[in-house]
């Protein structure tokens, strides 16, 4: 049979002369506590603040960028609101048909102005207008596309036409209307717009032009006096 070696000592430790004791440390050693290092941990907290800083910093020099290229634009193209009023309106057809509808047929005046010296507006197809009576509409159309220049006053002239129910309460109510000389409609406009700079176009806009007016007769090829009329122009990024 094989001898086996004599197990380990429970306990071994070396002194600093390298000498060894097999029975554990001597009456006089004395141990050293070890305390974990926080040098990584430190490290790590140090590099994660030196991150958001930069990070903070560069969004900083970010927005402070945007700021001067808005001043510098504001200050270089000193860009404004459009102008836009509805200057008249002509009624080509309004009749009552048999089957208690309305045909009606509209010729609208939009005055429109670009104030801006170095800003035109192209004016694009997806446009749409709409003349109503009572919350009925009566007909409808679209502005014509085109390029407004710098400076610049446009009359537009929009053709709408349409074909409406129009029933006997709404036939009673337009009746008292034409008898005091006090017919009210709302003609309301959207149209999408570019901003042109020199020859470069920019985003797409979309424009809102709302009218309530109050005309004195609405008889087909006779002048249309308009009484009163409130117009508010919404624009929409």
């Amino acid at each position: 049979m094989y001898a086996y070696p004599p197990p380990p000592p429970p306990y071994a430790m070396l002194e600093s002369n390298q000498q060894y004791y097999a029975n554990g440390p001597s009456a006089y050693h004395r141990n050293v506590p070890q305390y974990p290092s926080k040098y990584r941990k430190s490290s790590f907290a140090a590099t994660c603040c030196r991150c958001i800083c930069g990070c903070c910093c560069f969004f900083f020099l970010i927005i402070v960028i945007i700021i001067l290229i808005l001043f510098a634009f504001y200050h270089v193209y000193d860009p404004k609101i459009p102008n836009y009023r509805v200057e008249g309106i002509s009624v080509k057809a309004f009749d009552i048909l048999p089957d208690s509808s309305l045909n009606s047929e509209f010729a609208l005046s939009v005055r429109a102005q670009n104030p801006n010296k170095h800003i035109g507006i192209v004016y694009g197809d997806a446009s749409w207008v709409t003349v109503s009576y009572m919350d009925t509409t009566l007909c409808n159309g679209k502005v014509p596309a085109f390029h407004q220049r710098e400076e610049n006053t446009t009359v537009i002239t929009v053709d709408l036409k349409g074909k409406s129910e129009f029933g006997s309460g709404l036939q009673q109510n337009l009746t008292d209307n034409v008898k005091n000389h006090r017919i009210p409609l709302v003609v309301r406009l959207k149209v999408p717009v570019n901003i042109v700079l020199g020859e470069i176009p920019l985003r797409e806009l979309k424009v809102f032009v709302n009218c309530t007016m109050v005309l004195d007769n609405l008889a087909p090829n006779s002048n249309v006096g308009i009484i009163s009329k409130d117009t508010s122009v919404g624009i929409e990024l």
